[in-house]
């Protein structure tokens, strides 16, 4: 690409940076794309989700093509309201770190500025004024929370105080950098409220760097890493349940081998299961530093563990392939699951560890890339549901062995009845190319379960298709679904796929836009209420963002609310 051309693209880049995007609507007809049919299992478009509430359950949204920058379109009766965006100011400043969404580096950055990916958001209502940088500042009693995915040791916290309307009082920075310019956080990805500790926490999906983070909601936040009792992973979803457990889920990628494997020059687009689903157990439910019991999830197929195969000589396809990943992702199966304990800081000792090669040597069983988890309302957190990506590629899915061993991403129900020792785990969506790539999870009732996908550019090209947000109906054995969300693309984002797609030197940013940050909840800070106990969410907030690009965060508002 010409320098000139570049440089046209730059300018008009800068030039949308500041500008605002109105509300989005839903346009339930707005594309004339045809969907890929579907069993009823594996989801179909053309199948409403049940809601007795609801008079037009036969509203179809139909997905995005990759072309120019489409608008978000959600269903008619709900509506988006940009609450924050990657240009907004923080109150509090601290070395490049200077905006909600961009960080202040171009230069150095050769093309433009990081954009710093805000990730999973938490919702959070306190009775008290946390406070703030300003002293003697109201901030309000509403928050939401996330981390910001960005790395070179600059990845950050931020809060946006939602009853504020100063600009300059909007945004406050939880994590400033040190004396050397970094906060040395990189990847932050999940985050959550525990009720018991009464902070928040995050998640680093960072492989064997990452970890969680704990920090205090009041200012000044007090943040330390947890590093020694829950381990180093590259953790996502975290989840705490009525007793103080934490469920966790990790995404560490896995060995890519061939699609076809008696065919060496297929694309190596086929990844070998190796991340795990883990339950943290503390001596002290109100002080995760008293330590505690690191379990990870194992499956039993044909009463046998399913255990990690390594690709290597002896496994040139590791377990790619294997039948018990067949009859692991088969639809109406069920399968023995426990919970195995891979570290225990009264045996093991508190220093930091690798968790998932400690869930390895004890036998766990590893998925395609879990992202996130939620438990399943009013089921006395006996149940939670996970998804897992998948290889984000066509070329994986396209394969009928691959397809129907989770290439293209699924979703699983895990059922421990009364707490007991041993459960069952079954598969609720097995991923196609219409629904795939699963990403976050959060239940919008008591039984509508919706789902962010994250295909990535890769298979954005191959499909020439955006991102959704599904809603699947869970409510008894089958999955009925309806698209929720049809994602669009901003202009900032157009642009950067623009500049990926011509090879630009220097780029360190992402193209397309991804759905993250979905989280539904009443806010609540109390034990009492703590998300997935009551099956009632109608008085539950909802929020998402539309990473990349411009990195607006949304709320999701319903016509009667």
């Amino acid at each position: 690409m010409s320098r000139l051309i570049a440089a046209t693209i730059l300018i008009t880049l800068f030039a949308t940076m500041l500008q605002p995007t109105s509300a989005v609507r839903a346009r339930g007809a707005a594309s004339s794309i045809m969907q890929d049919s579907g069993s009823t299992i594996r989801g179909n478009a053309r199948q409403r989700i049940d809601d007795d509430d609801d008079d037009d359950n036969d509203e179809v949204v139909f997905p995005n093509q990759r072309v120019g920058h489409p608008d978000t379109r959600i269903l008619e009766k709900y509506s988006l309201v940009k609450i924050a965006q990657g240009s907004d100011p923080l109150e509090n400043p601290s070395g490049i770190i200077t905006q909600f969404g961009y960080l202040n580096d171009f230069p150095p950055q050769l093309v433009e500025a990081t954009k710093t990916e805000p990730d999973e958001n938490t919702y959070l209502v306190l009775k008290h004024n946390p406070g703030g940088p300003t002293p003697g500042y109201d901030y309000g009693r509403h928050f939401l929370f996330q981390g910001h995915e960005n790395g070179s040791d600059l990845a950050y916290i931020t809060r946006i105080n939602l009853d504020v309307t100063d600009p300059g009082r909007r945004i406050t920075l939880l994590t400033p950098v040190g004396s050397d310019g970094k906060t040395h956080f990189n990847a932050i990805d999940g985050s959550t409220w525990d009720p018991f500790t009464q902070t928040l926490l995050f998640t680093q999906e960072n492989g064997s760097n990452g970890g969680v983070i704990e920090v205090t909601p009041d200012w000044p936040p007090v943040v330390r890493t947890l590093d020694g009792v829950i381990g180093k992973a590259g953790y996502e979803g975290i989840h705490p349940d009525d007793k103080g457990n934490l469920l966790l889920m990790e995404d560490s990628g896995g060995t890519s081998v061939n699609v076809d494997p008696s065919n060496p020059n297929s694309p190596r687009a086929a990844r070998n299961p190796n991340s795990f689903v883990y339950r943290f157990i503390p001596y002290d439910p109100e002080d995760l530093f008293a330590g505690g019991k690191l379990q990870a999830l194992q499956v039993l197929i044909g009463g046998a563990p399913l255990k990690f195969v390594p690709v290597d000589a002896t496994h040139p396809t590791g377990d790619v392939f294997s039948d018990a990943q067949l009859q692991l992702h088969t639809p109406g199966t069920e399968w023995p699951a426990r919970w195995v304990t891979v570290h225990d800081t009264a045996v093991n000792g508190a220093a930091a560890f690798n968790a998932n090669a400690a869930a390895k040597a004890a036998g766990a069983t590893p998925f395609k890339r879990p992202e996130n988890a939620q438990f399943l309302p009013a089921s006395g957190f006996d149940t939670f549901f996970f998804d897992a990506t998948g290889d984000t590629s066509a070329d994986s899915g396209n394969q009928p062995a691959l397809a129907a061993r989770g290439a293209w991403g699924s979703i699983f129900r895990v059922d421990f009845p009364g707490g007991a020792e041993t459960g069952l785990l079954s598969i609720v969506v097995l991923g196609t190319a219409e629904q795939s790539s699963f990403d976050n999870l959060a239940f919008l009732d008591s039984h509508t379960l919706l789902a962010t996908e994250d295909r990535g550019e890769t298979l954005h090209r191959q499909l020439n298709l955006l991102d959704s947000v599904w809603a699947f109906n869970v409510r008894g054995h089958c999955s009925r679904s309806q698209r929720f969300i049809a994602l669009g693309r901003d202009v900032q984002s157009e642009l950067d796929a623009m500049l990926i797609e011509a090879g630009t030197p220097g780029l360190q940013n992402d193209g397309d836009n991804e759905p993250t940050g979905l989280f539904v909840s009443d806010g609540s800070a109390s034990v009492h209420k703590i998300l997935g106990k009551a099956a009632d969410l109608n008085k539950a907030r909802k929020f998402f963002t539309q990473q990349h690009g411009e990195n607006v965060v949304y709320e999701i508002l319903r016509a009667k609310d």
